[in-house]
């Protein structure tokens, strides 16, 4: 992950080695080399994707475009990513940030087991009442954890609840579930303990008003000043990521064009579902990139 870029930058390289530096081990030998299964740890893959955005980012502003974005978002943890693209903190406060996110909510997902599935082909109403006729059956947790698009929606919760909603999924027409590789109930109550913790770290963050405008994923507004940002990241852990009307907002605000800093095209995929007629673009490899930097030359 990333290592193409990192090939042909020296920024790029630059940015993975400060990482390496504050972190204090090889995450870049782990995004480039693996193994897969360790990268795959909530602890590690979240700043393995932050530091590729950030580079990636980075990379973007000093060969294409030299200024901020007009709009940011980021699903999920992909919020600290947006927030440092957009100078509200430093890049080692974030990737201490994305850290310690990691490391809570892998606490807290071994103090208190829990699974996601992904469902789709129903709308969230219908699908927020399952998970209710789930809870009372269990007396459990089972909720929304993300909005992704419309057709594509996660629940998250405690194994026993998480089974019976599926069950009850199913017995209501969903064409399809698709259970998601984790061992953590992300964006659902029992993440509190995380929470909790998380809010500890945030505390000390000297957050900036941001110089663009980050579209948060549980109130979907911008946020402005440090305790709307604070309050967002804290809440997030338990609410869910309301992606379908944060990019609802964007375009409502004059969004037309998307780009997304990751290895891969999810968010791309999502948003033009959400709404087809605006362009996106994944910069999910060093060719891509290539890609776009001719067209704009052109």
């Amino acid at each position: 992950m990333g290592r193409d870029f990192a090939d042909a930058s020296p920024l790029v390289r630059a940015v993975f080695e400060e990482a390496d530096d504050l972190l204090g081990f090889r995450l870049s030998r782990l995004c480039f080399e693996g193994p897969e299964d360790v990268l795959n740890t909530t602890i590690h893959t979240q700043p393995a994707l932050y530091v590729y955005g950030i580079a990636v980012l980075r990379l973007l502003q000093a060969e294409v475009f030299p200024t901020l974005p007009d709009f940011l978002a980021g699903h999920s943890f992909g919020e600290i990513t947006a927030l440092v693209a957009a100078e509200s903190l430093s890049f080692a406060d974030g990737l201490r940030l994305v850290r310690e996110r990691g490391r809570v909510m892998q606490a807290a997902g071994q103090a208190a087991p829990g699974g996601m599935a992904a469902v789709l082909g129903i709308d969230a109403v219908a699908l927020r009442e399952i998970c209710t006729m789930a809870e009372r059956q269990t007396g459990g947790t089972l909720v929304i954890a993300n909005d992704n698009c419309p057709g594509q929606i996660v629940i998250s919760g405690d194994l026993p609840t998480l089974e019976i909603g599926t069950v009850l999924a199913k017995t209501a027409g969903v064409r399809r579930i698709v259970r998601l590789a984790v061992s953590i109930a992300a964006h659902s109550p029992l993440m509190q303990p995380a929470a909790v913790d998380f809010a500890a770290a945030l505390a000390e963050v000297d957050f900036k008003p941001p110089l663009r405008p980050v579209y948060g994923n549980v109130t979907t507004e911008p946020l402005t000043d440090a305790v709307a940002i604070r309050a967002e990241l804290t809440q997030q852990l338990t609410h869910t990521v309301r992606w379908t009307e944060s990019v609802q907002r964007m375009i409502a605000d004059g969004a037309a064009h998307f780009i997304e800093f990751g290895p891969g095209d999810v968010l791309s995929k999502l948003i033009r579902r959400i709404d087809d007629s605006v362009s996106t673009l994944a910069l999910s490899s060093y060719p891509a990139f290539l890609s776009l930097s001719q067209t704009i030359q052109e």
